[in-house]
């Protein structure tokens, strides 16, 4: 084993941050580290941007055949689904006794509308920081690329402290300012929502079960209003009843349901007065893997929706969820 790389061992999670400002950085620290997983005969799986792919080629000549070039947008669709799309791959990979080493280049904007709803770059660390633990017991290397020259250096702080590794100039080096994820996800729970629109599309209150059809309805008649397909419509209708069940059974009454539109975006949110409060890993990890209270229908909203943020506090909790209209980004495959 050549110096700097360390090869997972079983019930590792070998989670590694790149951060590049040049094309040379780029070069200087990624072509080594694919060639020393060459060499280790370990199967190299890149989901990168075509400018990244490019400077690899490039570098590599006919060596990067030997790579394995997903599609980015299999992995960068909805962030639950990227999320546990990549955990399957691992999962599999795992299954069949074949070392893998994952690249790949987060598909998050650098530089969000100042009225964007919500900030989807910081909201995909959640996910980076969560997948310490629901990727654990693979074996595998995933090393994610960010580049500075694109996000915010406070961006990129944070990348580094969600990764127990940096690919330098050096190999993969231990990172000594690693955040575990339940404290990083316990901080980001303990931020409040941004107020909602004075003005709504939907506003209901929810005191019986029994009222869950009619909501159904209502969400359905208003994603079609605003031109989601059916297969989309049905996303929302499921994610959002799920919300509102929790808080129907788990909170008090009545349950409050807001539903406002941004440009071509969904966003509904559900606050009860129970105040109880949501375990901040709830729903990264797979029905299954634990016995994580709230973990099983959230960890399925977090699939239908892109982006899923909650806040208890001030005797009410509020989960807030946002839908892209399907045309910007894919319904997930399989």
């Amino acid at each position: 084993m050549t110096a700097g790389q360390i090869s997972p061992t079983a019930g590792q999670f070998v989670h590694a941050a790149l951060i590049v400002d040049s094309d040379e950085t780029l070069r200087d620290r990624l072509i080594p580290a694919l060639r020393r997983s060459l060499d280790a005969r370990e199967r190299v799986h890149l989901v990168v941007g075509a400018h990244v792919e490019r400077v690899i080629r490039d570098a590599l000549g006919g060596l990067a055949d030997r790579l394995e070039w997903g599609e980015r947008a299999a992995f960068h669709l909805r962030l639950g689904f990227a999320y546990e799309g990549l955990r399957r791959y691992l999962a599999a990979q795992h299954a069949a006794g074949s070392p893998v080493h994952v690249i790949t280049e987060p598909d998050v904007s650098a530089d969000p509308a100042p009225d964007a709803p919500v900030d989807r770059a910081t909201a995909h660390l959640s996910y980076e920081s969560a997948c310490g633990d629901a990727y654990a017991g693979y074996g595998c290397a995933v090393t994610c690329l960010w580049d500075s020259r694109r996000h915010p250096a406070v961006l990129i702080e944070r990348v580094r402290d969600l990764h127990n590794h940096e690919l330098t100039a050096d190999g993969r080096q231990p990172n000594a300012g690693y955040v575990p994820a339940a404290d990083y996800l316990r901080v980001r729970s303990e931020i409040p929502l941004d107020p909602a629109p004075s003005v709504v599309d939907l506003d209901l209150d929810l005191v019986e079960l029994d009222q869950l059809r009619a909501l159904r309805g209502a969400l359905h008649r208003w994603a079609v209003a605003r031109s989601f397909d059916a297969d989309a419509t049905d996303d929302i209708a499921v994610a959002v009843t799920e919300v509102a069940t929790n808080g129907l059974v788990h909170g008090s009454f009545p349950v409050r349901l807001r539903g406002w539109h941004h440009r071509d975006m969904l966003i509904v949110q559900v606050d009860d007065s129970g105040g109880g409060r949501i375990p901040p890993t709830a729903g990264y990890h797979r029905p299954g893997s634990a016995d994580r209270i709230g973990g099983r229908g959230l960890w399925l909203v977090r699939q239908l929706a892109d982006v899923v943020t909650m806040h208890s506090g001030g005797g009410s909790t509020s989960v807030r969820l946002h839908f892209p209209h399907p045309g910007r980004h894919s319904q997930p495959a399989g």
